[in-house]
């Protein structure tokens, strides 16, 4: 199982290559919006903004989400860690309901792009 610092290393990871982007991808990176990353085998969510092309993690909090976030993401640390690293597909960890990704429709059609 992930310990929550190999959570918060690949949430940083994932934010280094999001920066790094181009194109359409870049684009969808851009958006400024509130974002939390439950992981649900730690109880643990990590909260805080989706700016500049970055996500910047504010804090780690217990539990669910404080508030609900314009982004919200849901996985095991495991699925998180695997996605980062390249050995698990985002679209079919989504479709087969490991990872779940809430966030409005405007928003999701932004998103998609990174994928």
């Amino acid at each position: 199982m992930a310990t929550i610092e190999e959570c918060r290393d690949a949430l940083d990871k994932l934010s280094d290559s999001m920066q790094r982007a181009e194109g359409d991808a870049r684009a969808a990176a851009a958006m400024d919006r509130s974002v939390s990353c439950r992981i649900t085998d730690l109880d643990v969510t990590f909260v805080g903004r989706l700016t500049g092309g970055r996500i910047e993690v504010d804090r780690t909090v217990p539990g669910p989400p404080p508030e609900k976030a314009q982004i919200r993401l849901a996985l095991t640390g495991d699925d998180l860690v695997a996605m980062v690293a390249g050995d698990l597909n985002f679209a079919s960890a989504w479709a087969s309901g490991r990872v779940k990704l809430e966030a409005g429709l405007r928003d999701l059609m932004r998103l998609r792009k990174l994928l």
